[in-house]
């Protein structure tokens, strides 16, 4: 179980209102609406359909408090829980048609979350006795980079940058197009405060030996081979932190750790998260 400072109102309250408007659209849930009686009452439970990691309980339940205040949540399992198949994670009591009109938006961010924890949980165990964190990068899902990014600290990684305005990073484009790596990494200490950190992108060891010598905070290491990133390791001895990047996957990523490296980024962390099985259960009339 991880422990991870909640995400704030200010990101989850427009999240869900966004995702409730879009899915109520211009008449509501006409479904419920016109099956269920306006009286009745239910009890449920959102459960695990397999195991995994829990993310996305705080979200979950804004969706059934911002249809229905009223309505009785009861958390059986805290965020960040180690689940099994079966295991029911929250309760739900009240108004039938509240809960049925909230249930895929909960269900969505739930799954969504807990499948990118899940995900980083098994990356996070596949690096061993090795010292490597893992990192997610900036290949989220537009407008929920937040809660994807939160998932994988749920799931025990690190998020990297949240945006271009909280660290530089010169990749290959970046020196193309300043006219080479030292020309980026002068042009980037004349331009930044003190306080924000410098990471370049090398593919080669050679591009490794000209960065090192105009020293920088981190270095990225772009698709190198095991052998390669090893010898990285060895000539950074220490001077800047180094991330190991490109084709990472969960096989890989033993292997990638004991070269050495002190980060392992994925974007496939984020983007290509399977979904987490989860459902709801009726229970009984509240």
């Amino acid at each position: 179980m991880t422990s991870v400072a909640p995400l704030s109102p200010f990101i989850i309250e427009p999240l869900v209102r966004m995702a409730l408007a879009e899915d109520l659209g211009r008449a509501g849930d006409i479904t419920s609406d016109s099956t269920v009686p306006e009286s009745a009452r239910a009890c449920v439970v959102i459960a695990a359909r397999e195991e995994g990691r829990i993310a996305g309980v705080d979200i979950a339940e804004a969706a059934f408090r911002m249809v229905d205040p009223s309505l009785k949540i009861t958390r059986l399992l805290r965020e960040g829980a180690d689940v099994k198949k079966g295991d029911e994670v929250m309760k739900v009591e009240g108004r039938a048609r509240s809960i049925l009109t909230a249930e895929r938006v909960a269900l969505n961010f739930m799954g969504h979350m807990s499948g990118v924890a899940t995900l980083t949980l098994k990356m996070v165990r596949a690096v061993g006795n090795h010292k490597a964190k893992i990192a997610a990068t900036r290949k989220t899902l537009p407008g929920l980079r937040a809660v994807q990014k939160y998932a994988v600290m749920i799931g025990g990684g690190i998020p990297h940058r949240y945006g271009l305005d909280d660290a530089v990073l010169i990749k290959d484009n970046h020196i193309a197009m300043s006219g080479g790596v030292r020309n980026a990494i002068r042009n980037a200490k004349a331009h930044i405060g003190h306080t924000v950190k410098i990471e370049v992108e090398v593919d080669t060891l050679a591009q490794l030996a000209e960065v090192l010598e105009e020293g920088v905070d981190i270095v990225m290491l772009d698709n190198m081979t095991n052998a390669q990133m090893k010898e990285a390791v060895a000539m950074v001895a220490g001077r800047a932190v180094v991330e190991a990047s490109g084709g990472v996957t969960l096989a890989r990523i033993p292997e990638i750790a004991a070269t050495g490296v002190d980060l392992i980024s994925s974007g496939a962390v984020t983007h290509s998260a399977p979904n987490f099985d989860v459902g709801l259960d009726y229970k009984a009339a509240a």
